[in-house]
């Protein structure tokens, strides 16, 4: 009898959750005042991380191996040895000494829902953070961060449509090249291959290329669908040393 019972209840778990699946619904992440309280502590340590220029301190507050930071000119900077190197390239960090006063950082508002946990710091006038948190072994960590300009807020761009229009470029076999620049430090890194830039009519993109130093100049549009397609895509052919130089001006 003990059996049948057991045999129904799992029966019923599993029936319930092939449901769940059929009817589109996910589970919404429980986040508690304590869960709150640790991401604003994130989110105000990465401004003091980056304040001091404390790069491997910075790098660890992301998830391990995938977490990422973007922004528009940046391109997207993933994993801890690029997040380093993002941080060591920052204009404040390649001063005499480095670095700049340290604010609190912003304040966040968290959500959860069906996508996970996530969250928007307001920067004012240098417009805001789109953030996705993961907790990890190790306490909360940035899943991504997406730096979104008020012009960008202006223009209703969000981190998913910069996500798109990665997508649509084409990085995902890694054939764009990151960028670097001269300074008065040595060389530094500039951009992660893909930079882009909001326009009127939609965006453009530089998409800067790993095997034979040219690039492609973009233009995308939305679609009547709200999505994103190319206007036109444009190859310049040039050697990644000249490539590279002239993308740090």
């Amino acid at each position: 009898m003990k059996n049948s019972v057991a045999l129904f209840a799992l029966v019923s778990i599993v029936a319930g959750f092939a449901f769940s699946r059929a009817s589109g619904q996910s589970s919404v992440p429980t986040v508690t005042d304590r869960d709150r309280a640790e991401i604003q502590e994130l989110v105000s340590h990465y401004a003091r991380a980056l304040s001091s220029c404390a790069a491997e301190e910075y790098a660890e507050l992301f998830a391990p191996v995938t977490g990422s930071f973007a922004s528009s000119v940046r391109g997207e900077i993933i994993g801890r040895d690029k997040l380093i190197a993002l941080v060591q390239s920052e204009p404040h960090c390649i001063t005499t000494p480095p670095g700049r006063p340290a604010g609190s950082g912003p304040t966040v508002v968290v959500t959860a829902s069906a996508e996970g946990v996530t969250g928007i710091a307001d920067l004012g006038n240098a417009g805001r953070y789109e953030d996705v948190y993961v907790k990890t072994p190790r306490g909360w960590r940035f899943k991504t961060r997406n730096v979104i300009t008020r012009q960008e807020q202006a223009a209703n761009f969000t981190a998913k449509d910069f996500i798109a229009l990665k997508q649509l470029a084409g990085n995902e076999q890694g054939k764009f090249d990151d960028v670097y620049r001269e300074t008065p430090v040595g060389r530094r890194l500039r951009s992660a291959g893909l930079v882009i830039v909001v326009t009127a009519e939609g965006a453009t993109g530089r998409a800067y290329l790993r095997n034979d130093g040219g690039h492609y100049d973009d233009v995308y549009v939305r679609s009547s669908s709200g999505g994103w397609r190319f206007k036109s895509r444009t190859y310049v052919a040039g050697d990644t040393v000249g490539t590279q130089a002239s993308a740090g001006r």
